[in-house]
């Protein structure tokens, strides 16, 4: 992962359209793949997202306004998102303090 990147919460998994799949967790993954390997160039939501995207690794937009853009492009571009599920690490709370009881 690069040093600018701003990742999302969230991974976007899309299906290309050749049938696989493949998964973005970034600002600057979305990005290249806008630039330089995007199927359609022309597309206004695909101009939405490189925007937004660009917005982000320069610290002017909030991340989750590029993922949603890059979503609804992919989307424009007949590649859907697949759900991918989220592995978070198991967070383990701290005991509670004994409740006193009054008598």
């Amino acid at each position: 992962m690069p040093l600018n990147d701003v990742p999302w919460t969230l991974p976007v998994r899309i299906r290309l359209q050749c049938g696989l799949e493949r998964t973005f967790t970034g600002a600057y993954d979305a990005l290249d793949f806008l630039e330089n390997e995007w199927p359609l160039r022309h597309g206004e939501r695909h101009e939405r997202a490189v925007k937004t995207c660009r917005g982000v690794l320069n610290g002017v937009i909030p991340s989750i306004v590029a993922r949603e853009a890059f979503v609804a492009a992919c989307l424009e571009a007949g590649m859907p998102s697949v759900v991918a599920p989220w592995k978070r690490k198991p967070t383990t709370h701290p005991a509670r303090p004994a409740r006193l009881v009054a008598n």
